[in-house]
């Protein structure tokens, strides 16, 4: 493990102004994505709505990093360069999803686990040599009657510090992602309550599996209400409960932190992202890894059609401006109608 090159990339790809495009989606994530513009998924559709994405004009000035999937890691653009060549000569480090999914929990009724540890250690081998510098695992946690038991944190957060330390030991930062989802009614409270005790048994499962908080980022949910919530909390609700939350349990040596947007609406994300960025000085960095909330309006504006690449990108670089600057607390919502 070389921890100084494990900081090294951590740091870059914390760097203000700048955040991560999440363009991990599985190949039945994105086949449902593409029913929305009525596109058929096949690989050659895929291979060129991400290279529409990743060869967008000066996206470096406000992506430091890409999160690929196993088929995009192997794509090429159409002058023949590996994606993760292409991207890294173009200033953004390249990254891999390398767990294989949430899967039911046995015994425990509504609760997941997610899979993908069993020959870790060799994929994360091959994957360095392809080009990954950093790497994701995502665990869920849902809020509902009876749930989250402690047990299910308890295996989720072993299962992440486990992917963690693989990663470290093949020179790959990991990027620890536990979301407490955003579905159901509960109230910001509850999120809270559940998105402490989960920080509390991931940061715990770290240091007892020896992860290096400075080689790692983590990509938590924000503390918000459940989408049917019937009284919602207002942004500034959202920004502090987040911020107090990540103050508990987040140790200061952690290289940052990059949000997942969950469901939010895309101006939602930004928005929240910049007030936490306004109340003061914090101990990481705190910015963005967005998937859908970076990428829906380029999606529509690209419908699937050459012809469209040129406005789909001008979409992606509007969205990643926006966030950039929520990484500095210079948002406002206004910049939302504002010519780009």
């Amino acid at each position: 493990m070389d921890r100084g090159e494990l900081a090294r990339v951590a740091r870059a790809m914390m760097v203000k102004n700048k955040g991560i495009l999440a363009a991990d989606e599985s190949t039945g994530t994105i086949t449902k994505r593409f029913a929305g513009i009525k596109l058929e998924s096949t690989e050659e559709h895929r291979r060129s709505y991400r290279e529409m994405l990743f060869t967008a004009p000066g996206a470096a000035a406000w992506i430091s990093g890409v999160i690929l999937y196993d088929e995009t890691l192997r794509q090429k653009t159409r002058d023949g360069v590996p994606f993760p060549a292409y991207l890294e000569k173009n200033g953004i480090i390249p990254g891999i999803k390398v767990d294989t999914g949430a899967k039911p929990l046995a015994q425990f009724p509504g609760e997941t686990i997610t899979e993908g540890l069993d020959g870790l250690r060799e994929r994360l081998s091959e994957y360095r040599k392809l080009g990954a510098r950093f790497a994701k695992w995502r665990a869920v946690i849902d809020i509902g009657a009876g749930v989250p038991t402690a047990f299910a944190i308890k295996a989720n957060a072993h299962a992440l510090a486990r992917y963690a330390a693989l990663c470290q030991e093949q020179d790959i930062v990991p990027i620890v992602e536990p979301e407490v989802l955003m579905d159901g009614a509960h109230s910001l409270e509850r999120c809270e309550e559940v998105t402490e005790s989960v920080l509390q048994a991931v940061f715990g499962q770290l240091f007892q599996h020896r992860i290096d908080f400075a080689g790692m980022v983590l990509k938590p949910n924000m503390v918000i209400s459940g989408k049917k919530a019937s009284m919602r909390a207002t942004p500034e609700q959202v920004a502090q409960a987040t911020v107090r939350c990540l103050r508990r349990h987040v140790p200061p040596a952690v290289a940052g932190i990059a949000f997942l947007s969950g469901g939010q609406s895309p101006a939602e994300a930004t928005q929240h992202l910049s007030l936490m960025n306004s109340l003061g000085p914090l101990p990481w960095p705190l910015t963005f890894s967005y998937g859908r909330a970076l990428q829906d309006t380029a999606l529509s504006a690209w419908a699937g059609a050459s012809a469209n690449v040129a406005a789909a990108q001008k979409e992606l670089l509007r969205r990643a401006q926006l966030n950039g600057l929520a990484t500095t607390g210079a948002y406002a919502p206004a910049m939302e109608t504002q010519a780009a």
